[in-house]
């Protein structure tokens, strides 16, 4: 079981929004992520501790999307992203909940998390969404070199394939954080 001080934990939960969750995904589909993330921010909110949603949003042009030469572009749908697509899944934000909407893979980079999190006395960062080994792993990466302590959700993370989602989780993230499950994590001040 891993304790945290809800005085001073955050749970950050990314991308789980209409135009990205409801994609294909692996291990586990995005509605499954959402239902299990869902319970999870209930807990935390419970806890007092500060829930952030975070979605990643693009002007109709795409001219706030990064666009650099990449031997596999992500492809822009002619017109923009559809009307809803940076809309959080249908009841997961409740109005105590913190919102930062991001332009890029990263959570950090461009937003205000970093001032947000620190404000409020945040030293560790409890991530999940969508996907694991882009906008989770991004964002956990920018966290480690922010210094804050990082715990990575298992279930409540899920990836374009099972394998990216592996690789992530067993490669990387022991680097730069611990790796737990929703049942094995308890919010009770130290």
């Amino acid at each position: 079981m891993l304790t945290l001080d809800p005085r001073t934990t955050a749970l950050l939960l990314i991308d789980l929004q209409k135009g990205i969750a409801f994609r294909p995904l692996a291990p586990r589909p995005g509605a499954e992520v959402i239902e299990r993330a869902s319970a999870f921010a209930k807990r935390f909110r419970s806890a007092a501790a500060p829930v952030v949603l975070v979605n990643v949003a693009f002007a109709k042009d795409f001219a706030d999307a990064v666009r650099v030469p990449v031997d596999t572009p992500t492809p822009m749908p002619t017109g923009g992203p559809p009307d809803d697509f940076s809309e959080l899944a249908d009841g997961l934000a409740m109005p105590t909940d913190l919102r930062v909407t991001k332009h890029q893979w990263g959570a950090f980079f461009g937003t205000d998390l970093d001032v947000q999190l620190r404000r409020r006395g945040i030293k560790t960062i409890v991530l999940g969404g969508i996907a694991t080994n882009m906008g989770v792993e991004s964002t956990a990466r920018q966290a480690f070199e922010r210094n804050y302590e990082i715990v990575i959700v298992e279930d409540i993370t899920t990836s374009r394939s099972a394998e990216m989602h592996a690789f992530a989780l067993s490669t990387i993230f022991p680097l730069i954080s611990r790796v737990s499950k929703v049942a094995d994590i308890d919010l009770q001040p130290t």
